[in-house]
């Protein structure tokens, strides 16, 4: 008689606040909104970024609506029920294996061994590193605090031996991780090729790794000291500008923006941007009207860009260069209209040729600066800078063809 098979595991029944409410799934990553329900982190985040939520975004479960700068709460007794019942598991409960792998508890030796494989460049650790920063925020702070492993992801960043493959996952670990300051002025300091090594990475194919080069490029320069930043050479600079030029994404266009107005209070450094094309990358953003912060950073770098001769005269030789930076008054948020405000001051104030404030007429924008004037979506100060730009030249754009009776009536005295 041939022996019976020992029965099989009894499929496991996972509890429906275990599951993701979009996704419904088993939660990596718990995370709670304002409205009290909780969401698997990588699923509520793909729900608000996708264009059909970005206008009105909302909880998928109550509807309720959201605040533009939402923040995430990571809800930890929930993560830690989830590993607490993952631990009782047996093989062969029916729960995804992957899964069940993922929401394991990880020992400190398992990580120092596969920091040891990455150490040596090997895209399978380095990979796996990733991976770990990704599955949830308990693990990417598990990884944050193991010893050296910023600085073995930057010599491998940085080193000669390891292939393209290997530093680009190397970018997208460091680009994940809460780098501390301390620790970014010491990657800068051991590393002199590490801008080089950027440079190359940023001129992949590979969209996401140059979105996540870009990423580590803003981190680095938030913080790195000045000589550092200065002595950046300009093809850095220029692939941090096809970034804003490519649109690999919007995180990467906001993190481009970040960086660009993040190294340009160093003269020098404005001109090697705009040198290296960022003006004409400005205004063909903004043309695209883009989402309102992303138009805010485009702005905010113009303004910068334009303290300095060689940006204003990039921003008037642009055919929409001046036109489009007067869109941006009154229609964008405040901060927007105060910052294309400041642009057209910089313009007024320094660049005013016949030609210019021709232009400025016949395109509107001493219309929207008359509107401006008696707008209450505009600061004091803003109301100042344009106060100041009608006075200036009132004897040119009083008598223009271009000013229709409504706009005259605003304009100042």
């Amino acid at each position: 008689m041939a022996a019976m098979a020992p029965p099989s595991a009894p499929l496991a029944e996972v509890p429906s606040y275990f599951l993701c409410p979009i996704s419904l799934q088993l939660m990596r990553d718990p995370v709670t909104l304002p409205t009290g329900i909780s969401y698997d982190r990588a699923a509520i985040s793909r729900w608000l970024a996708s264009p059909a939520s970005s206008s009105s975004r909302t909880c998928p479960v109550t509807r309720q609506p959201l605040e533009p700068e939402l923040q995430l709460t990571p809800n930890d007794t929930l993560r830690r029920l989830i590993g607490s019942w993952i631990a009782t598991l047996s093989p062969g409960s029916g729960v995804d294996d992957e899964e069940v792998a993922a929401l394991r508890p990880m020992h400190r030796d398992e990580l120092a061994s596969l920091l040891s494989d990455a150490a040596s460049a090997q895209v399978g650790a380095l990979r796996k590193l990733g991976e770990l920063a990704a599955e949830s925020e308990h693990r990417r702070a598990m990884l944050e605090s193991q010893d050296g492993v910023f600085d073995v992801l930057s010599r491998v960043l940085t080193g000669a031996s390891a292939c393209s493959t290997a530093r680009e996952e190397a970018v997208g670990v460091l680009a994940s991780l809460r780098i501390p300051q301390q620790d970014l002025v010491r990657i800068v300091s051991r590393h002199g090729n590490l801008a080089a090594s950027l440079t190359a990475v940023l001129r992949s194919s590979n969209l996401q790794s140059r979105a996540q080069a870009v990423r580590l490029v803003r981190a680095l320069a938030d913080v790195a000291v000045p000589a550092w930043v200065i002595g950046l050479e300009q093809e850095l600079l220029a692939e941090v500008i096809r970034v804003v030029r490519d649109r690999v994404s919007t995180r990467a266009t906001k993190a481009a923006l970040h960086a660009l107005s993040a190294l340009c209070p160093y003269g020098r450094n404005r001109v090697k941007i705009v040198g290296a094309g960022a003006v004409p990358a400005l205004v063909e953003l903004l043309l695209d009207e883009p989402e309102r912060r992303v138009c805010e950073l485009a702005l905010a770098v113009l303004d910068r860009l334009c303290t300095c001769a060689e940006g204003r005269a990039e921003l008037v030789a642009h055919a929409a260069g001046v036109a489009v930076v007067g869109k941006k008054v009154l229609r964008v948020s405040e901060a927007a209209s105060e910052r294309a405000v400041r642009v057209l001051r910089s313009v007024v104030r320094h660049a005013a040729t016949p030609a210019v404030l021709q232009e400025m007429a016949q395109a509107g924008v001493v219309g929207k600066l008359c509107l401006a004037l008696r707008s209450e979506l505009c600061g004091v100060k803003t109301k100042e800078k344009v106060h100041e730009m009608l006075k200036l030249h009132s004897r040119v754009w009083r008598t223009s063809p271009c000013l229709s009776p409504k706009f005259l009536a605003l304009y100042p005295s």
